[in-house]
């Protein structure tokens, strides 16, 4: 019998400031297939992304699709809780555009701006590393 994994809470103890910045993970049930990287997904994908930004729920810094993945720099609104947000708009994104992502979600808190920088270039690399590009700025599935 396999040992049972544990699950960490994704609540910021009441000492981490506001503004704080979390790289954010979500990966999609079915790996290996290309349920993100494509247009008809991206623009209304992105478009929920902005639409929770303008409605003060968390501000993202950094949004970078890949097939079966998506990273993230975000910041959540102190009255959001970072869990029911990425919940509610996984459940919201499963309704309206059919993703079926994996349960949970991984997050780290950024620190400093070291972390910051490091985050940041492995999230612009991501696809380049995957062999699906050459140049990250040739990349067309982000939000920044």
């Amino acid at each position: 019998m396999l040992p049972k994994r544990k699950r960490l809470g994704h609540t910021p103890p009441s000492w981490v400031p506001d503004d704080s910045l979390f790289f954010i993970t979500i990966c999609c049930k079915e790996r290996k297939t290309n349920t993100l990287a494509k247009e008809s997904i991206a623009k209304p994908l992105f478009d929920t992304i902005v639409y929770r930004q303008q409605i003060g729920h968390w501000s993202p810094h950094l949004f970078l699709l890949m097939p079966d993945h998506l990273h993230a720099l975000i910041s959540f609104a102190r009255h959001c809780s970072m869990q029911r947000e990425i919940s509610s708009w996984k459940r919201f994104t499963a309704k309206s555009l059919k993703i079926e992502w994996q349960d949970g979600f991984f997050d780290h808190r950024i620190r400093n701006e070291a972390e910051l920088e490091e985050k940041w270039s492995y999230v612009s690399m991501n696809p380049v590393r995957a062999g699906l590009c050459d140049d990250p700025t040739k990349w067309s599935y982000f939000l920044k």
